[in-house]
């Protein structure tokens, strides 16, 4: 599938790098209990360790606070989604499971301190543009409520937005017939590229050995590495 960073994002966030994961014939269910005892003991490690440190310090959530910022999204009333994750767990409201994908997902945007989004593929109409939204656009989202897009990024298919690093749409969440996945993971710009592949493909492997099929990941920024 073909992902395009606009123009925009690139001048304002020149070292913004995406993670990109394409899935294809895999099979979404229940988490296995390895899996939901890691999400338990991680969040549990999480909230004692903020309790000596200041959550907005951290730097993935500090450098993806600082990006709504630049496109003038306030920080403070739009949290991006792995800060919002923190803070449940720093009021140990901690997050259940719900089911394989959205588990992973989670759990790495706890560990990795970057929002992830995940998406049904075949509800998508490619090519995909992660673009900044311009006013007057919205969605339903996955919070249950319309949300504002103005000034957030976006990933955008031919019918408009689906998803962004505050809250994804209805339009096209991974459930349990999902067959085949598209995954973003809105690396740290900061993140070298050598690294930001790694990660990548430490998510990958472990969404595959879980949910089978075949898999496939690139990096998309202003230097492309694609595999």
């Amino acid at each position: 599938m073909e992902i395009q960073l606009s123009s925009e994002i690139i001048s304002k966030i020149p070292q913004l790098k995406l993670g990109i994961i394409e899935y294809k014939n895999i099979t979404v269910g229940d988490s296995p209990q390895m899996v939901k005892g890691r999400l338990q003991l991680f969040q549990e490690s999480i909230y004692f360790d903020l309790e000596s440190k200041n959550l907005i310090e951290l730097p993935g959530i500090q450098e993806w606070r600082s990006i709504f910022k630049t496109f003038g999204k306030d920080p403070n009333r739009y949290r991006h989604s792995a800060e919002a994750l923190y803070r449940r767990v720093q009021k140990q409201n901690y997050l259940t499971t719900v089911q394989s994908a959205i588990d992973i997902n989670n759990f790495f945007s706890l560990q990795y301190q970057v929002p992830i989004g995940i998406y049904d593929s075949d509800k998508l109409d490619g090519p995909i543009k992660i673009e900044v939204a311009e006013a007057g656009e919205e969605y339903f989202g996955l919070n249950g409520r319309m949300n504002s897009l103005e000034n957030l990024i976006v990933s955008s298919d031919q019918f408009g937005a689906f998803g962004s690093p505050f809250v994804d749409s209805t339009r096209a969440p991974v459930t349990e017939t999902t067959k085949n996945a598209l995954q973003i993971i809105y690396l740290q710009p900061s993140t070298a590229v050598n690294s930001a592949e790694r990660l990548t493909e430490s998510l990958m492997k472990m969404f595959t050995q879980i949910h089978g099929g075949d898999a496939s990941f690139f990096i998309v920024g202003n230097i492309l590495s694609r595999l």
